[in-house]
């Protein structure tokens, strides 16, 4: 699961195109982010919990 905490991978997420550059942004922090920053926060996105789970499956075995 370390591998793919970021924020980039956070339900909360958002990234904006502005005039100045990209902004990102956290909806549930309320202030801006970086996508590689790590929170404790974190709630992974849908596919982010897919690839944990396929991750944590393939070492079981």
């Amino acid at each position: 699961m370390e591998a793919f905490h970021a924020c980039a991978t956070c339900i909360h997420f958002q990234a904006e195109k502005t005039k100045k550059g990209m902004r990102y942004f956290c909806k549930r922090l309320g202030y801006e982010t970086r996508p590689n920053y790590r929170f404790n926060c974190w709630t992974p996105k849908k596919n982010v919990q897919e690839l944990i789970k396929k991750r944590m499956e393939e070492n079981k075995e």
